[in-house]
């Protein structure tokens, strides 16, 4: 029987060639929070993509401090990542965690939640359904892509179904507005004391944005709304935080060109390879993670792109 890499992390099992003395790298996030708002703090990922050097860590995770203790924002890409997440939470906050809440079903968003099941783990309908069905894949491909920092981790879906609008914890109110677009369900919260919009993918700053289950015009509609609330603070998913809602100009500006450049390659007969190949405007060429979203971008979405461009048969 050929065990998967994730079989062979999850396990431990120790290699059985002639025994080899070296020294095995001390993998360890070192996360660092920033204080963004009255008891608000945000520890900012990477804006790469999933490497072994970053760990998994390309997301951003907050937390907000409330009477009841902490409720925390999206868990992470790991057990380990959460793990020292909530070693760090428990330090700075008196009364611990109170709460998780998971903005989407996106892999480097909720595979820390196996470390708060004692805790209500908020999310979207949705949201639920999409990590019960695809969460054991994603956690397969995140051990293909970061390894051994994915050691132990399960998938784990949330465990609290958000059934208004209105989300209170220890006298810290949010509001919880279910969107869409950067998947079929993206939750955007709204810290009511500071005016803080903590977007999820929906909002992404100097760093690519991901398109494997986007609804493009669906997300730009979730982009006005968000806008329409003037928040006075933005927490991406991803990218540093926004006190001038650039996020959401320059997310909003790099799905209208990623539109345009596929609708205009398939008219012009492209094919994806070609797709892939296209001239890119430097704006966009200069985020994170590039050209790696761009040709995931045109994988997804290109084939839609190509019968939209099929002529009509009469």
């Amino acid at each position: 029987m050929t065990l998967s890499r994730r079989a062979v992390l999850a396990t431990g099992l120790a290699a059985t060639a002639a025994p080899r003395v070296w020294a095995k790298p001390r993998l360890e996030y070192a996360l660092k929070p920033r204080q963004v708002a009255d008891g608000l703090w945000m520890l900012e990922g990477s804006t790469e993509y999933f490497t072994f050097e970053n760990g998994g860590n390309i997301v951003n995770v907050a937390f907000a401090e409330t009477d009841a203790g902490a409720v925390i924002f999206d868990s992470g890409p790991s057990r380990r990542y959460a793990e020292e997440l909530r070693k760090l939470v428990s330090e700075m906050v008196p009364r611990g965690i109170a709460a998780v809440v998971n903005s989407h079903h996106h892999p480097d968003h909720f595979l820390g939640n196996q470390v708060f099941t004692d805790k209500p783990i908020h999310a979207l309908e949705e949201t639920k359904a999409q990590v019960a069905l695809h969460g054991d894949g994603y956690a397969d491909n995140m051990y293909r892509l970061v390894g051994d920092w994915m050691r132990g981790t399960e998938a784990v879906p949330p465990n609290t179904v958000l059934s208004s609008n209105d989300l209170t914890i220890g006298g810290r109110s949010f509001s919880a507005v279910p969107l869409g677009g950067h998947t079929q369900a993206d939750l955007m919260i709204l810290d009511r004391a500071t005016g803080t919009a903590l977007t999820g993918d929906l909002a992404f700053l100097d760093r690519t944005p991901t398109t494997p289950d986007a609804d493009l015009p669906r997300w730009r509609e979730s982009l006005d709304y968000i806008a329409s609330l003037e928040p006075k603070g933005i927490v991406p998913g991803h990218g540093p935080f926004d006190t001038e809602g650039r996020s959401l100009v320059q997310t909003r500006a790099y799905l209208d060109w990623l539109d345009g450049a596929l609708t205009d390659a398939a008219e012009d007969g492209l094919d994806m390879v070609e797709a892939m190949r296209i001239d890119m405007p430097d704006e966009f060429a200069a985020l994170g993670a590039q050209p790696q979203e761009f040709e995931r971008s045109v994988s997804h979405l290109f084939g839609e792109y190509e019968r939209a461009a099929l002529p009509e048969v009469n």
